[in-house]
Formats: structure tokens, sequence, C-alpha cells
């Protein structure tokens, strides 16, 4: 049992850390306030300095693509919409269980505002078991556990995409947003041998292809966003040296940099004090390594002030480009928020659609067992470890 007594003697010396830090966190703020002010008059020569010397550069840093000091209001969402989302969870594979395999479980959702149609709430399941799908990724090193997280994500774009093309079928005057939760930008595949990024990455912009042709907007909805992309373009200005050649001057160094003047600062945190309830910040142009692979769906963010906090909006380019898209992205998300007292709801929907809890997973695997037996299949059975584990003897 946790101890009380014994923690309580800890909590005297967490409250006083705590203090001292929101104290250095608002010195910190108001340092990155300032600096924002002054680079504005300089935001030309900044870019070009990043553009120069971007790839000798310790850091990732976004470039923004309007004025730094853009505070624009999010117009209303129109009274007639369409808004789809996907999410997905997962049965992981298990020795103990009574076979090696895995399931996915892509949540469904078509949400229809203002229109005498039906919404769609569901779950789309997929079983892996043939020895292709577990062990392929087993040649580039890469654990079936975390195969099947990537494939998930392969599945909730592809999901997505058909909810998409329905949509544009059955209505296709009608505005539509598609809607994931998290980033667009899929830092993880980066470090992936080529031939096994090379599975994943093209069906997920082929997806996008498809929402694209259908002219749906897709948005990745980053709530309590830890991202310092906006915030590291400062650090050009405040970089001591001739040219922010971070290779040369400062190897190795990272947050202690000394351009690194309000680490660890969050670009939520600045936008939080500037930006008023649906205004959004300037656009900015991610400047993430793998974003080299991703075409016309190079990714673009913003922040919202959406009420509750402020939360960060992944745009593929060529919907940062077209201001019809943009504008009509940023208002059916703003409307989703408010729907959902805070956070998307569509995405909630999805969650709940997708997530499979502990009965599912119990009536999975005696549905498998079923069939196994069925098929003639003997000695079937978790192992003992298993079979322990979910009884007590005392």
């Amino acid at each position: 049992m946790l101890d009380l007594t014994k923690l309580a003697r800890q909590m005297q010396g967490i409250s006083q850390h705590l203090t001292a830090e929101s104290i250095a966190a608002r010195q910190r703020l108001e340092r990155a306030e300032a600096l924002l002010q002054d680079v504005q008059g300089q935001q030309a020569e900044l870019v070009t300095r990043q553009q120069e010397w971007g790839d000798r550069l310790g850091f990732s840093a976004a470039r923004p693509v309007e004025p730094l000091n853009t505070r624009l209001p999010i117009a209303p969402a129109p009274r007639l919409h369409t808004v789809l989302a996907t999410d997905g969870s997962q049965i992981a594979p298990s020795h103990h269980e009574i076979a090696y395999c895995y399931l996915i479980n892509v949540g469904r959702v078509v949400l229809h505002y203002g229109q005498n149609r039906y919404p769609l709430l569901d779950s789309q399941p997929e079983v892996f078991y043939r020895p292709e799908d577990l062990y392929v990724s087993r040649q580039w090193g890469i654990r079936t556990e975390e195969w099947m997280g990537l494939r998930r994500t392969v599945s909730e774009a592809a999901v997505l995409a058909e909810l998409g093309e329905g949509e544009k079928a059955e209505a296709p005057e009608m505005p539509a947003l598609a809607m994931v939760d998290g980033s667009l930008i899929h830092w993880f595949l980066e470090p992936l041998p080529t031939e096994a990024r090379d599975r994943l990455l093209p069906p997920i912009l082929e997806a996008w292809d498809r929402l694209r042709a259908a002219r749906i907007p897709l948005v990745g909805y980053l709530s309590a966003a830890r991202s310092s992309e906006a915030l590291n373009f400062l650090r050009l200005h405040t970089c001591p040296h001739p040219h922010p050649d971070c290779l040369t001057h400062c190897p190795g160094k990272t947050e202690d940099a000394p351009c690194q003047v309000f680490a660890p600062l969050r670009d939520t945190a600045l936008w939080n004090l500037l930006l008023r309830p649906g205004e959004r910040s300037p656009l900015w142009r991610s400047s993430s390594r793998i974003l080299e692979l991703y075409g016309p769906h190079h990714v673009y963010f913003c922040y919202v002030n959406v009420g509750a906090e402020i939360a960060r909006i992944d745009l593929p380019q060529w919907v940062a480009e077209d201001a019809a898209l943009l504008n009509s992205a940023l208002s059916l998300t703003l409307a989703q928020v408010q729907k959902g007292y805070g956070y998307p709801v569509a995405l909630a929907e999805a969650h709940n659609q997708a997530v499979v809890r502990g009965g599912d997973r119990a009536r999975f695997f005696a549905l498998l067992e079923r069939e196994m037996i069925r098929a003639g299949l003997k000695n079937i059975g978790t192992s003992y470890k298993e079979a322990r584990k979910r009884g007590s003897i005392a």
C-alpha cells in the first residue's frame, strides 16, 4: 500500500519548487513577449537567415508565413456542415494468450449539423494474425507491439479518407471537416529504416490525397501542445554569433545554448498571453525533417484560443494555402470545441467508439477460442502465468 505519511513529508518540498518555478516561468514569458515585439520589424531578415543556415541549426524552428503580429478572429461556422473523425485503439499481441495476434479498432464518427441525417457512430475492427503481419517488422529491428501502433496510424488515415469520399458523394456541396487527434507530423517515422517507412507513410499521404481531391480540409488537433517550434524562431535573434551556425559555434548544445533564453517555455504559454478567445495566431511552416517526404502535404500550424485553452491546429499545405479551406477548417474546428465544452466533440466520440476495454479484450479472446475449437484445434488455453495473474490464491 502507498504510505501516505511518508509521502506527506515530500509535499512541502514539491510546493516550494512549484512556487519558485512559477516565478521563473513568468519571467521567461515576459522575456519571450519582449523578444516577439523586437523581431517584428526584422521578420524578413530572420526568415532569410533561417533559410540560409537551416541545415546548420541545432534545433527545430518553424518559419512564420504571416506577420508575427497577426491576431485574426475566426468566423462563426455555417449552420449546415459535417464533421468527420477517426481514432484508434488496439489489443496488443501476447505469447501468454491462446493465440499470438493483435487487433486494431478504428472508431468512426460522422456528425451532421443542421441536416436531417443520422450520424455515424461505430468502429471498424481488423485482426492481424498472418506471419507477414506479425513478424515483418522484425527484419528492421521493430517490435511487433510498436509496429502495431504504426499500422494503427495508417488505418486511421485510410478510414478517414473513406468517410470523406462517402460524404462528398452523398452531399457534394456541404461544408465538411476531417479531424484527427494529435499532430499531422509523424515524427516517429523519421528514425525508421527507409524500407519500413515506405510501408507506412505513402498510404497515409495517399489517404490525404483523397481528402484533397474531395476538397475536405484536414486538421490535426493538439490539446495541451508541448511544442516550442514557434518560440525557437526567436532564437535566430538571440544568437550571439554573426551567423546561427550551431554545429560550429555550439556543438553538442541544445537547451543550454546561449541563444536559449526562455527554456522550457512552450508556444502555448506565449500565445495564451497574446490571443483573445476566438482568435488565431499567424500561420507557421514546420521545419520537422520528416516533412521533406510529405510533398504537397507539408504541415503548417497555428495556435487558436478556443476559450478553454490554447490549441495547436496542424494543417496540410494545400489547406493552409487555400483561404476558403483554411477559414472553413478553423471555423468548424472552433465550433467543435464549443460543442464539446472544451474539446472537439467528434474526436471525443471517435475515441469512445475506438477504445477497447477489459471486457472487450476478454470477449475477443473468448470468440477466438471458440473459433479455434470449432476448427478442431486442441490444447487451447492461456499460459499458467496469465492464468495466475487473473486470480489470486490468497
